[in-house]
């Protein structure tokens, strides 16, 4: 099987957004966002999302379909989206059980009040209580890129 990460073009969001379909329907915005994917065989397998807010910088949609899980294609994508994005500082809400694998980039967890406030808006259905709605919000400062 021949892998390749890389940067989608803008014509090849649809390719995310039908993977997306297994991972809540989510839908692209060109206009202020980036999607970063693994193709193995020439089909999507993981993606990783860079969204751009009027204030901070959020990674989401880091998914694997069950077909391509325990192969490493998620590390891949968020070390790319990392590689290429990872001069700015990037929020993130992690899953619980996630929260190690996204320290080993160098993210860290802090409290909600912290998060820039359109990415803590997107997740006002937990009424302030993340970890009872298995999130943790995360954040890596921005590195200078080598």
């Amino acid at each position: 099987m021949t892998t390749e990460t890389r940067e989608l073009g803008r014509d090849e969001f649809h390719l995310a957004e039908k993977l997306w379909e297994q991972y809540r329907g989510q839908k692209a915005d060109p206009r202020h966002e980036r999607i970063f994917g693994v193709f193995a065989d020439g089909d999507l397998a993981a993606t990783a999302r860079y969204t751009k807010h009027p204030d901070g910088v959020e990674m989401d949609c880091v998914f694997t379909p069950d077909k391509y899980r325990g192969k490493g294609y998620a590390r891949y994508v968020v070390e790319e989206l990392i590689r290429r994005c990872g001069s700015e500082t990037i929020f993130i809400h992690s899953t619980i059980v996630l929260i190690s694998f996204y320290k080993t980039f160098g993210f860290s967890p802090i409290p909600e009040d912290q998060l820039p406030k359109s990415i803590k808006e997107r997740f006002l259905f937990c009424f302030g209580e993340m970890e009872g709605c298995n999130v943790c919000p995360m954040v890596r400062k921005g590195t200078e890129i080598r």
